[in-house]
């Protein structure tokens, strides 16, 4: 028998498999709330000494899970209070840190739909840098004490460069106060994928959710505050297999391809540009807010 390692960049997922088997982490707490309209359901792990990360293979720090399991592109209200919600989180954390500027960074490949989330949530942010750098602040929205700019770095195989050489060499030019990293994730359950968001403060790692591993997007490699949100779009197909057998333990002799294997749901380009507009809506918000 071979082991299968089923994969997961939610850290509510990880915490879940503790939980099935009766298994307090040390080091690990967690706290679950509901927005004012019940729609969005939002789980809070903060994994708080070495001891906890070791064991749930995450970096110290707060991860912030959204899950809204009646999420659907034709409801415009819903999507509102996505938007609002990942907002009211997302400020809590710039407030933190006090940034005067923020780059934000979208990454993953604008021309594969599951890994276009950071791309696109580029294209519909506020940008205000070069206002600021023309005109002056006081032109900014929100008062212009807190500046925003970006960049689609693209994967490795378009630019022959890592995410995080590019992003290093913008970082030592524009001297941003924070980043904002947002990629796509991989989820270990299907009920998460396209309805799920993860906002924390630790980064990110680039192409993880496929085993794609690439130097990660923190504060040790960048230098200041990287603050990560993903949305889960992809499974691998080892889960769903393993799912139908009703066999939680991770071990079974499936084929070598089909552990590679990842699925998305048919609808996945309509609900990635609803999920798109609403984490561009909320940073968006968020850093007008932070400038008031």
């Amino acid at each position: 028998m071979e082991m299968v390692d089923i994969r997961t960049d939610l850290a509510l997922e990880s915490r879940e498999k503790f939980e099935r088997d009766n298994v307090e982490i040390p080091g690990v707490k967690i706290r679950e709330k509901h927005s004012p309209l019940k729609r969005v359901h939002t789980t809070i792990v903060q994994i708080t000494n070495k001891e906890g990360a070791e064991i749930m293979k995450k970096p110290k720090g707060s991860y912030i899970t959204m899950e809204i399991p009646e999420f659907s592109v034709a409801d415009e209200e819903i999507q509102r209070d996505v938007s609002s919600e990942l907002c009211r989180y997302l400020l809590r954390l710039l407030k933190k840190r006090k940034p005067n500027s923020v780059l934000v960074v979208g990454l993953g490949n604008r021309d594969i739909t599951p890994d276009a989330l950071g791309p696109r949530v580029v294209e519909h942010l506020a940008i205000s840098r070069h206002i600021a750098m023309e005109y002056g602040r006081d032109l900014v929205p929100g008062g212009g004490s807190c500046i925003l700019s970006s960049i689609a770095p693209g994967v490795m195989g378009q630019t022959g460069m890592e995410s995080l050489e590019i992003v290093k060499g913008i970082v030592a030019e524009t001297s941003p106060d924070l980043v904002v990293a947002v990629d796509a994730l991989a989820a270990r359950s299907l009920k998460r994928l396209n309805c799920t968001i993860q906002i924390t403060d630790t980064g990110i790692n680039p192409g993880s959710g496929v085993f794609n591993h690439r130097n990660g997007l923190n504060q040790e490699t960048l230098g200041i505050p990287v603050i990560g949100i993903g949305v889960p779009t992809v499974v691998d197909a080892a889960t769903i297999v393993l799912d139908a057998l009703e066999d939680g333990g991770g071990c079974s002799d499936l084929p070598e391809r089909l552990q590679s294997m990842f699925v998305t749901p048919k609808d996945v380009d309509e609900t990635l540009k609803a999920l798109s507009l609403a984490v561009a809506d909320a940073i968006n918000l968020a850093v007008e807010e932070i400038a008031v």
